[in-house]
C-alpha cells in the first residue's frame, strides 16, 4: 500500500525531507512509520515521543491501522501566543 507523509518544522528538518511516498505492508500501523524516518537521522527517533500523529487531518494514536493512499503528518508540539 501507498501512504503519503508530509513532516513539519523540526520533524522535517531531522529527517532532512518534508514529505515523501512509503510502500508499506497491509496493515502497517501509522508508529511503523518512525522505522523508516529513523533511516534518515537516528536522532529523530529520540524526538519521536514528543511528534503528534494526524491521519488525513484526524489526529491517531501510533496503533492505528494504515490504508493505501493514506496522509499522514508527522506533527511537532505547537505552542502560540
Amino acid at each position: 500500500m501507498n501512504v503519503k507523509v508530509r513532516l513539519f518544522s523540526i520533524a522535517k528538518d531531522l529527517a532532512k525531507i518534508d514529505e515523501l511516498q512509503l510502500d508499506m505492508k497491509d496493515g502497517a500501523h501509522v508508529r511503523d512509520i518512525y522505522d523508516y524516518l529513523g533511516a534518515y537521522n537516528d536522532s529523530f527517533m529520540d524526538h519521536k515521543s514528543t511528534f503528534r500523529l494526524a491521519v488525513n487531518n484526524e489526529y491517531v494514536e501510533g496503533d492505528h491501522t494504515l490504508h493505501d493512499g493514506d496522509e499522514v503528518a508527522i506533527i511537532p508540539p505547537v505552542s502560540g501566543g
